[in-house]
């Protein structure tokens, strides 16, 4: 027997990193490909894998970063059995970090797609990945990175371009563990003097010590979204890609900037230009890009790279491209590398309530065609599985979504209106 078809006759054992709607959509992934069950270790159990059949959570309190993580990883790893595959795969970018920073020791016992943490620090550090953008053709928004020196003791910070700009942090994971009055996840900013008062709120009333992102604001509504997913082999070639079409994002400030409502799309130039990147800098695992498009030159304009699948990721598996399925043919199958699927599919994403997609989504073509696809069944959602119901679960899930109208009330006229 071949070490291939030896490794195919062993048990499929998923374990995933975290415990939010990404791990769920990965576990539900895993369970319609191989009616296997995952196992999910984190730091706190969130509602999305609550009351599952599909994936068990086991909480150990600072698992999202060391030395509690690491130490975690090898109790797990002590209890391995030998007629078993471990896939490992972070849902989060702390996790994501976390397993980068220590693959050559997890990959001693388990399967873990990704990339060394080499590459992983320099697409993670936001001034070297635009200097890979312009070095590989790929566009992005004008962009200012800003210091704590370029703040703490200054008056004002000077633009190379005209507001409105959007900033952000440059590190999401410290980003979490900060807050101050007025928090958000990324900002629209319209004036020199709310620029400077976010500014000197973050260096000089919290911790936060890495570079914010400031970029000229592309003008349009969350429909000017593009996301797209990808998976790339432990060979460096691209053997899925599928993209989608935001049509609504999350207005709560800890939030904004999620998807919740995703429409399948197909863009060819897009997906060369994602694919000769993903090839040229050798990378390994999923990998997630949002983008926008910019009417002032006609181009799809590059925002970041997540070293990990989406949050909203599912919407490749509802459309047929199982994420589950390629990180096994590829690492536990070893099923050689034939060609690139690049997606297109009929069936829309929801993570909210028709009711509040039919009342904010903007007018136009891209909602009558997505609210056309509702009226024929051609949607889903990640947590809504019919394998996977109880009454707790059915209950809480409804009670998630039911949030969101208020959310919407709150917070979508200041931050998305």
């Amino acid at each position: 027997m071949s070490d291939s078809q030896s490794e195919q006759r062993r048990k499929l054992q998923p374990i995933l990193l975290g415990s939010d709607i990404n791990v769920y959509g990965m576990a539900r992934s895993f369970y319609e490909a191989y009616d296997v069950k995952s196992i999910a270790y984190a730091s706190a159990a969130l509602a999305p894998t609550r009351d599952s059949q599909i994936v068990t959570v086991q909480v150990t309190e600072n698992f999202d970063s060391d030395p509690v993580f690491i130490e975690k990883m090898r109790e797990v790893a002590a209890q391995l059995k030998d007629d078993t595959n471990y896939l490992l795969i972070p849902c989060g970018d702390g996790y994501a970090e976390l397993v980068a920073k220590h693959r050559d020791e997890l990959t001693q016992s388990f399967l873990c797609p990704g990339v060394d943490h080499e590459l992983f620090t320099r697409l993670e550090d936001k001034v070297q990945f635009y200097e890979m953008c312009d070095k590989y053709g790929l566009p992005y928004p004008d962009t200012l990175i800003i210091r704590k020196e370029m703040v703490v003791g200054q008056d004002s910070i000077s633009l190379p371009f005209d507001f409105p700009v959007a900033l952000k942090p440059a590190n999401s994971v410290e980003w979490l563990s900060i807050d101050f009055e007025g928090k958000k996840k990324a900002f629209t900013i319209h004036t020199a003097e709310e620029l400077n008062k976010v500014l000197h709120q973050i260096y000089e009333e919290t911790d936060y010590s890495d570079v914010m992102i400031c970029q000229d604001f592309i003008p349009g509504d969350d429909s000017h979204m593009r996301v797209l997913n990808a998976y790339v082999d432990q060979n460096h070639n691209v053997r899925m890609m599928c993209l989608g079409h935001p049509l609504l994002e999350d207005p709560s400030p800890s939030a904004i900037g999620n998807y919740v409502v995703i429409m399948p799309d197909y863009d060819d130039k897009i997906y060369q230009r994602i694919q000769h990147f993903l090839e040229a800098i050798e990378y390994s695992g999923f990998a997630n890009f949002d983008m926008k498009y910019d009417p002032r030159d006609d181009e799809y304009k590059l925002f970041e790279i997540n070293l990990r699948q989406g949050r909203s990721s599912f919407y490749c598996t509802l459309n047929g491209y199982n994420l589950a399925e390629y990180v096994t043919e590829d690492l536990v199958m070893e099923q050689p590398f034939i060609e690139t699927t690049y997606g297109q599919g009929d069936m829309l994403w929801m993570g909210v309530p028709k009711k509040v997609f039919k009342e904010y989504a903007k007018p136009g073509k891209d909602k009558d065609k997505a609210m056309a696809m509702l009226k024929s069944g051609h949607w889903g959602t990640t947590v809504f599985y019919d394998k996977d119901k109880n009454l707790k679960r059915t209950l809480l899930m409804k009670y998630a979504f039911h949030r969101y109208i208020g959310q919407y009330k709150k917070y979508f006229k200041e931050n998305k209106g």
